[in-house]
């Protein structure tokens, strides 16, 4: 015998679970509401880079506070026109959030951060002195 799981409409099964997902998910990276990020490791740095086309490096704002990497954009744009028999108002509210909790191996006093072609770029260097593993020597 098979179980098989009871669907009472399969005509529109995909779009109510479509709905029920969004709606109540809200998950902004898989939406495409927050750019997606690539971060990238060797043995001198960690590399952040955003891609975020159309935007102005004046757009972004970048906080580090208590080991947290906040990167953060907040655009409010307002527009209206008026005419003998109406007045139209459209408001454009755009902004988004992501925070990264960074090791304590960051040398936290040479970040760096640069805008190119469309990428919001962010190198963390490695702090040699505060490296995590090293050789203890038996005496």
């Amino acid at each position: 015998m098979n179980l098989v799981r009871f669907q009472k409409s399969p005509v529109f099964s995909g779009l109510f679970r479509e709905f029920e997902n969004d709606f109540f998910r809200n998950n902004e990276v898989e939406k495409g509401d927050v750019p997606a990020v690539n971060i990238l490791e060797d043995e001198k740095q960690f590399v952040l880079e955003m891609a975020a086309p159309g935007l102005k490096k004046d757009d972004f704002k970048i906080n580090l506070d208590n080991q947290v990497l906040t990167i953060s954009r907040e655009q409010e744009e307002k527009k209206e026109e008026k005419n003998e028999n109406y007045t139209r108002r459209e408001f454009l509210f755009n902004s988004f959030r992501r925070s990264f909790t960074l090791p304590e191996t960051i040398d936290f006093d040479n970040i760096k951060a640069d805008y190119k072609s469309g990428i919001l770029r962010i190198t963390l260097p490695k702090d040699e002195k505060a490296r995590l593993t090293r050789d203890i020597k038996i005496q």
